[in-house]
Protein backbone atom coordinates (compact mmCIF):
# COMPACT_ATOMS: atom_id res chain seq x y z
CA UNK A 1 0.00 0.00 0.00
CA UNK A 2 1.36 3.18 -1.20
CA UNK A 3 1.89 6.46 1.53
CA UNK A 4 -0.72 8.42 -0.23
CA UNK A 5 -3.76 5.73 0.03
CA UNK A 6 -2.70 5.18 3.49
CA UNK A 7 -3.52 8.67 3.78
CA UNK A 8 -6.69 8.48 1.69
CA UNK A 9 -7.59 5.44 4.23
CA UNK A 10 -7.42 6.82 7.16
CA UNK A 11 -9.15 9.89 6.27
CA UNK A 12 -11.86 7.60 4.78
CA UNK A 13 -12.60 5.35 7.54
CA UNK A 14 -11.21 6.64 10.65
CA UNK A 15 -10.01 4.86 13.98
CA UNK A 16 -11.70 4.51 17.17
CA UNK A 17 -8.15 6.91 18.29
CA UNK A 18 -9.14 9.60 15.68
CA UNK A 19 -12.79 9.40 17.29
CA UNK A 20 -11.46 9.90 20.76
CA UNK A 21 -9.10 12.69 19.96
CA UNK A 22 -11.86 14.38 18.21
CA UNK A 23 -13.97 14.12 21.35
CA UNK A 24 -11.31 14.73 23.68
CA UNK A 25 -10.45 18.01 21.58
CA UNK A 26 -14.69 18.78 21.19
CA UNK A 27 -14.77 18.27 24.95
CA UNK A 28 -12.14 20.65 26.07
CA UNK A 29 -12.74 23.11 23.64
CA UNK A 30 -16.44 23.58 25.18
CA UNK A 31 -14.47 23.46 28.61
CA UNK A 32 -12.71 26.67 27.52
CA UNK A 33 -15.48 27.77 26.50
CA UNK A 34 -17.92 27.81 29.60
CA UNK A 35 -14.37 28.86 31.56
CA UNK A 36 -14.83 32.40 28.59
CA UNK A 37 -18.20 32.71 30.09
CA UNK A 38 -17.61 32.67 33.46
CA UNK A 39 -14.87 35.37 33.06
CA UNK A 40 -17.41 37.30 31.26
CA UNK A 41 -19.75 36.66 34.02
CA UNK A 42 -17.37 37.72 36.66
CA UNK A 43 -16.76 41.25 35.15
CA UNK A 44 -20.58 42.06 34.99
CA UNK A 45 -21.75 40.47 38.50
CA UNK A 46 -20.20 40.75 41.37
CA UNK A 47 -19.29 38.10 43.65
CA UNK A 48 -21.81 36.56 45.64
CA UNK A 49 -24.82 33.94 44.82
CA UNK A 50 -26.14 35.76 41.57
CA UNK A 51 -22.46 35.31 40.05
CA UNK A 52 -22.67 31.50 41.72
CA UNK A 53 -25.99 31.05 40.01
CA UNK A 54 -24.50 31.79 36.60
CA UNK A 55 -21.68 29.69 37.39
CA UNK A 56 -24.21 26.43 37.42
CA UNK A 57 -24.08 25.57 33.87
CA UNK A 58 -21.20 25.18 34.21
CA UNK A 59 -21.21 23.21 36.97
CA UNK A 60 -23.11 20.54 35.58
CA UNK A 61 -21.36 20.54 32.43
CA UNK A 62 -18.16 19.33 34.00
CA UNK A 63 -19.24 17.06 36.02
CA UNK A 64 -20.26 15.27 32.77
CA UNK A 65 -17.95 15.76 30.51
CA UNK A 66 -16.05 12.94 31.51
CA UNK A 67 -18.87 11.06 30.18
CA UNK A 68 -18.51 11.50 26.58
CA UNK A 69 -14.81 10.38 27.02
CA UNK A 70 -13.93 6.84 26.49
CA UNK A 71 -10.04 6.81 26.61
CA UNK A 72 -8.65 6.21 30.43
CA UNK A 73 -5.88 8.48 30.34
CA UNK A 74 -8.29 11.29 28.82
CA UNK A 75 -11.12 10.44 31.36
CA UNK A 76 -9.07 10.42 34.20
CA UNK A 77 -7.04 13.91 33.22
CA UNK A 78 -10.53 15.73 32.39
CA UNK A 79 -12.67 14.13 36.01
CA UNK A 80 -9.24 15.45 37.96
CA UNK A 81 -8.79 18.96 36.05
CA UNK A 82 -12.18 19.67 35.71
CA UNK A 83 -14.92 17.80 36.97
CA UNK A 84 -12.59 18.08 40.74
CA UNK A 85 -10.50 21.30 40.54
CA UNK A 86 -11.68 23.54 38.25
CA UNK A 87 -15.30 22.69 39.50
CA UNK A 88 -13.85 23.70 43.20
CA UNK A 89 -12.00 26.79 41.69
CA UNK A 90 -14.71 28.29 39.83
CA UNK A 91 -17.02 27.71 43.02
CA UNK A 92 -14.69 29.68 45.17
CA UNK A 93 -14.12 32.06 42.24
CA UNK A 94 -17.75 32.67 42.38
CA UNK A 95 -17.76 33.81 46.32
CA UNK A 96 -14.56 36.14 45.02
CA UNK A 97 -11.66 33.75 46.73
CA UNK A 98 -9.59 31.02 45.51
CA UNK A 99 -6.61 31.17 43.14
CA UNK A 100 -9.01 32.66 40.50
CA UNK A 101 -9.69 35.79 42.49
CA UNK A 102 -6.67 38.19 42.44
CA UNK A 103 -6.09 40.61 44.80
CA UNK A 104 -4.15 42.58 43.12
CA UNK A 105 -6.30 43.56 40.21
CA UNK A 106 -10.06 43.49 39.81
CA UNK A 107 -9.82 40.05 37.60
CA UNK A 108 -7.18 38.01 35.81
CA UNK A 109 -6.39 38.32 32.24
CA UNK A 110 -8.23 35.62 30.09
CA UNK A 111 -4.90 33.68 29.20
CA UNK A 112 -3.96 33.49 32.68
CA UNK A 113 -7.48 32.80 34.09
CA UNK A 114 -8.01 29.94 31.32
CA UNK A 115 -4.59 28.59 33.17
CA UNK A 116 -5.26 28.68 36.24
CA UNK A 117 -8.84 26.96 36.22
CA UNK A 118 -7.46 23.73 34.04
CA UNK A 119 -4.29 23.30 36.00
CA UNK A 120 -3.01 22.58 39.17
CA UNK A 121 -1.02 26.21 38.76
CA UNK A 122 0.37 28.15 41.39
CA UNK A 123 0.85 32.31 40.14
CA UNK A 124 4.84 33.42 40.10
CA UNK A 125 4.19 36.27 37.29
CA UNK A 126 8.13 37.44 38.63
CA UNK A 127 10.75 36.59 39.72
CA UNK A 128 10.42 32.97 38.84
CA UNK A 129 11.61 30.84 42.04
CA UNK A 130 14.31 28.97 42.53
CA UNK A 131 14.55 25.35 42.82
CA UNK A 132 16.93 23.31 45.20
CA UNK A 133 17.46 21.05 42.23
CA UNK A 134 19.64 21.31 39.29
CA UNK A 135 18.02 21.26 35.02
CA UNK A 136 20.47 17.51 35.13
CA UNK A 137 19.59 16.65 38.43
CA UNK A 138 15.89 16.88 37.30
CA UNK A 139 16.20 15.04 34.15
CA UNK A 140 18.29 12.23 36.21
CA UNK A 141 15.47 12.26 38.65
CA UNK A 142 12.83 11.60 35.57
CA UNK A 143 14.67 9.27 33.29
CA UNK A 144 14.61 7.12 36.47
CA UNK A 145 11.11 7.62 37.19
CA UNK A 146 10.53 6.39 32.94
CA UNK A 147 12.73 3.69 33.52
CA UNK A 148 11.07 2.22 36.62
CA UNK A 149 7.79 3.27 34.58
CA UNK A 150 8.68 0.76 31.37
CA UNK A 151 9.87 -2.22 33.44
CA UNK A 152 6.59 -2.09 35.58
CA UNK A 153 4.63 -2.82 32.19
CA UNK A 154 6.79 -5.27 30.96
CA UNK A 155 6.16 -7.00 34.54
CA UNK A 156 2.53 -6.94 34.24
CA UNK A 157 2.26 -9.51 31.72
CA UNK A 158 3.36 -12.14 34.57
CA UNK A 159 0.18 -10.85 36.55
CA UNK A 160 -1.48 -14.02 36.92
CA UNK A 161 1.67 -15.74 38.81
CA UNK A 162 1.94 -12.94 41.20
CA UNK A 163 -0.05 -12.51 44.89
CA UNK A 164 -3.02 -10.33 44.52
CA UNK A 165 -1.06 -7.94 47.25
CA UNK A 166 2.30 -7.55 44.89
CA UNK A 167 -0.26 -6.94 41.78
CA UNK A 168 -1.90 -3.96 44.33
CA UNK A 169 1.47 -2.75 45.25
CA UNK A 170 2.67 -2.88 41.70
CA UNK A 171 -0.48 -0.92 41.47
CA UNK A 172 0.12 1.73 43.80
CA UNK A 173 3.94 2.49 42.34
CA UNK A 174 2.45 2.82 39.16
CA UNK A 175 -0.06 5.25 40.20
CA UNK A 176 2.50 7.34 41.70
CA UNK A 177 5.14 7.77 39.03
CA UNK A 178 1.96 8.08 36.42
CA UNK A 179 1.27 11.09 38.48
CA UNK A 180 4.20 12.77 39.01
CA UNK A 181 5.59 12.34 35.34
CA UNK A 182 2.20 13.80 33.98
CA UNK A 183 2.49 16.63 36.18
CA UNK A 184 6.25 17.33 35.25
CA UNK A 185 5.53 17.06 31.84
CA UNK A 186 2.65 19.52 31.66
CA UNK A 187 5.22 21.74 34.01
CA UNK A 188 7.93 21.97 31.74
CA UNK A 189 5.32 22.96 29.02
CA UNK A 190 3.51 25.61 31.17
CA UNK A 191 6.93 27.07 32.33
CA UNK A 192 8.23 27.09 28.19
CA UNK A 193 5.29 29.20 27.44
CA UNK A 194 4.94 31.66 30.38
CA UNK A 195 5.53 32.56 33.34
CA UNK A 196 3.14 30.86 35.65
CA UNK A 197 4.45 27.74 37.39
CA UNK A 198 2.77 24.77 38.60
CA UNK A 199 1.91 24.03 41.90
CA UNK A 200 4.26 20.84 42.64
CA UNK A 201 2.09 17.49 42.63
CA UNK A 202 4.33 15.71 45.66
CA UNK A 203 6.54 16.62 48.26
CA UNK A 204 8.23 13.02 48.34
CA UNK A 205 5.47 11.26 50.60
CA UNK A 206 7.48 8.53 51.59
CA UNK A 207 9.40 10.64 54.27
CA UNK A 208 6.21 11.70 55.77
CA UNK A 209 6.38 11.10 59.46
CA UNK A 210 2.77 11.19 60.55
CA UNK A 211 -0.75 11.01 58.47
CA UNK A 212 -1.19 14.81 58.76
CA UNK A 213 1.96 15.73 57.18
CA UNK A 214 1.09 12.99 54.25
CA UNK A 215 -2.04 14.31 53.51
CA UNK A 216 -1.53 18.36 54.44
CA UNK A 217 1.94 18.34 53.05
CA UNK A 218 3.54 15.71 51.00
CA UNK A 219 0.48 13.76 49.03
CA UNK A 220 -1.45 15.36 46.28
CA UNK A 221 -0.26 19.18 47.17
CA UNK A 222 -3.59 20.47 44.32
CA UNK A 223 -6.03 18.67 45.99
CA UNK A 224 -5.06 19.58 49.16
CA UNK A 225 -4.66 23.16 48.53
CA UNK A 226 -8.11 23.13 47.17
CA UNK A 227 -9.97 21.24 49.59
CA UNK A 228 -8.32 23.44 52.56
CA UNK A 229 -10.28 27.02 51.35
CA UNK A 230 -13.66 25.11 50.04
CA UNK A 231 -14.37 22.46 53.21
CA UNK A 232 -11.49 22.90 56.02
CA UNK A 233 -11.49 26.54 56.71
CA UNK A 234 -15.19 26.65 56.25
CA UNK A 235 -15.67 23.85 58.62
CA UNK A 236 -13.49 25.43 60.92
CA UNK A 237 -15.55 28.55 60.85
CA UNK A 238 -18.59 26.82 61.36
CA UNK A 239 -16.96 24.56 64.48
CA UNK A 240 -15.84 27.81 66.16
CA UNK A 241 -18.78 27.34 69.00
CA UNK A 242 -16.54 24.14 69.78
CA UNK A 243 -13.06 26.53 70.71
CA UNK A 244 -9.75 27.00 68.36
CA UNK A 245 -9.02 23.42 69.80
CA UNK A 246 -11.73 21.55 69.29
CA UNK A 247 -12.89 22.77 65.79
CA UNK A 248 -9.94 21.60 64.15
CA UNK A 249 -11.46 17.49 64.35
CA UNK A 250 -14.85 17.98 62.63
CA UNK A 251 -13.20 20.17 59.73
CA UNK A 252 -10.64 17.30 58.86
CA UNK A 253 -13.22 14.57 59.07
CA UNK A 254 -15.36 16.94 56.78
CA UNK A 255 -12.23 17.51 54.53
CA UNK A 256 -11.40 13.54 54.61
CA UNK A 257 -15.35 12.91 53.82
CA UNK A 258 -15.04 15.36 50.69
CA UNK A 259 -12.35 13.83 49.23
CA UNK A 260 -13.85 10.71 49.18
CA UNK A 261 -16.80 11.27 47.46
CA UNK A 262 -15.20 13.08 44.71
CA UNK A 263 -12.88 10.10 44.49
CA UNK A 264 -15.78 7.60 44.56
CA UNK A 265 -16.77 9.85 41.53
CA UNK A 266 -13.86 9.57 39.35
CA UNK A 267 -13.85 6.05 39.45
CA UNK A 268 -17.06 6.07 38.34
CA UNK A 269 -16.07 7.81 35.49
CA UNK A 270 -12.63 5.61 35.34
CA UNK A 271 -14.46 2.00 35.39
CA UNK A 272 -17.88 2.93 34.73
CA UNK A 273 -18.97 0.74 37.57
CA UNK A 274 -21.31 1.97 40.52
CA UNK A 275 -19.19 2.49 43.79
CA UNK A 276 -18.61 -0.34 46.72
CA UNK A 277 -17.71 2.45 48.50
CA UNK A 278 -14.60 1.04 49.83
CA UNK A 279 -13.01 3.83 48.78
CA UNK A 280 -14.82 5.85 50.80
CA UNK A 281 -14.30 3.63 53.56
CA UNK A 282 -10.50 4.36 53.16
CA UNK A 283 -11.07 7.92 53.03
CA UNK A 284 -13.11 7.89 56.54
CA UNK A 285 -10.14 5.69 58.25
CA UNK A 286 -7.72 7.89 57.17
CA UNK A 287 -10.05 11.13 58.71
CA UNK A 288 -10.74 9.44 61.79
CA UNK A 289 -7.09 8.37 62.57
CA UNK A 290 -5.71 11.80 61.25
CA UNK A 291 -8.57 12.89 63.89
CA UNK A 292 -7.22 11.43 66.56
CA UNK A 293 -3.95 12.32 65.61
CA UNK A 294 -4.26 15.59 65.74
CA UNK A 295 -6.08 15.42 69.02
CA UNK A 296 -3.12 13.63 70.42
CA UNK A 297 -0.24 15.85 69.37
CA UNK A 298 -2.10 18.65 71.04
CA UNK A 299 -2.56 16.59 74.42
CA UNK A 300 1.05 15.95 74.47
CA UNK A 301 2.11 19.15 73.13
CA UNK A 302 5.92 19.27 71.82
CA UNK A 303 6.54 15.50 73.31
CA UNK A 304 5.02 13.91 69.73
CA UNK A 305 8.66 13.84 68.64
CA UNK A 306 9.38 11.11 71.42
CA UNK A 307 9.01 8.48 68.45
CA UNK A 308 12.34 8.35 66.42
CA UNK A 309 11.57 10.77 62.96
CA UNK A 310 12.86 6.46 60.74
CA UNK A 311 10.24 4.84 62.40
CA UNK A 312 7.45 7.22 62.77
CA UNK A 313 8.07 7.41 58.36
CA UNK A 314 7.68 3.58 58.60
CA UNK A 315 4.94 3.57 60.71
CA UNK A 316 3.24 6.23 58.16
CA UNK A 317 3.88 4.51 55.32
CA UNK A 318 2.71 1.30 56.92
CA UNK A 319 -0.09 2.33 57.49
CA UNK A 320 -0.84 4.10 54.22
CA UNK A 321 -0.35 1.02 52.39
CA UNK A 322 -1.75 -1.47 54.67
CA UNK A 323 -4.96 0.33 54.17
CA UNK A 324 -4.84 1.41 50.95
CA UNK A 325 -4.01 -2.39 49.42
CA UNK A 326 -6.92 -2.89 51.85
CA UNK A 327 -9.54 -0.58 50.58
CA UNK A 328 -8.01 1.58 48.26
CA UNK A 329 -6.31 -0.27 45.05
CA UNK A 330 -8.89 -3.14 44.91
CA UNK A 331 -10.93 -0.77 43.12
CA UNK A 332 -8.08 -0.57 40.14
CA UNK A 333 -8.63 -4.52 39.58
CA UNK A 334 -12.76 -4.53 39.96
CA UNK A 335 -12.56 -1.69 37.24
CA UNK A 336 -10.15 -3.50 35.21
CA UNK A 337 -8.48 -0.06 35.31
CA UNK A 338 -5.17 -0.97 34.39
CA UNK A 339 -5.86 -3.78 32.16
CA UNK A 340 -7.07 -0.50 30.12
CA UNK A 341 -4.38 1.45 30.97
CA UNK A 342 -1.93 -1.32 29.13
CA UNK A 343 -4.03 -1.70 26.38
CA UNK A 344 -3.78 1.83 25.74
CA UNK A 345 -0.22 1.54 25.90
CA UNK A 346 0.40 -1.26 23.47
CA UNK A 347 -1.79 0.38 21.43
CA UNK A 348 0.08 3.53 21.21
CA UNK A 349 3.11 1.90 20.61
CA UNK A 350 1.48 0.04 17.75
CA UNK A 351 0.90 4.00 16.35
CA UNK A 352 4.70 4.82 16.73
CA UNK A 353 5.62 2.24 15.03
CA UNK A 354 2.78 2.08 12.39
CA UNK A 355 3.68 6.26 11.63
CA UNK A 356 7.68 5.30 11.75
CA UNK A 357 6.67 3.26 8.84
CA UNK A 358 4.97 6.00 7.06
CA UNK A 359 7.84 7.91 7.56
CA UNK A 360 10.17 5.53 6.23
CA UNK A 361 8.30 4.62 3.47
CA UNK A 362 8.05 8.45 2.81
CA UNK A 363 12.13 8.71 2.84
CA UNK A 364 12.67 5.97 0.50
CA UNK A 365 9.87 7.51 -2.00
CA UNK A 366 11.40 11.32 -2.22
Amino acid sequence: MSVLSIFVHHLLHPSGDLTEMVSFISAWCLVIISLCYTHVVARLVSKGMRRMILFIPVFLYFFVVPLSLSNIHAVGITAFFISWLANFKLFLFALGRGPLASDSKPLLSLPIFLAVSCLPIKIHLSPKPTTSYSSRECLLYYTIMVTLLVLMTKVYAYNSKLPDKAVLTLYAIHIYLSLELILAATATMVRAMSSLELEPQFNKPYLATSLQEFWGRRWNLAVSGILRPTVYEPMVQLFSVLGPNWSQAPAVFATFVVSGLMHELIFFYLGGLMPDWKVMWFFLVHGICTTVEIAVKKKVYGRWRFIPTGTSRVLTFGFVMVTGLWLFLPVFKRGNIFERILEEYAHAGAVVSELKSIIASLILNT
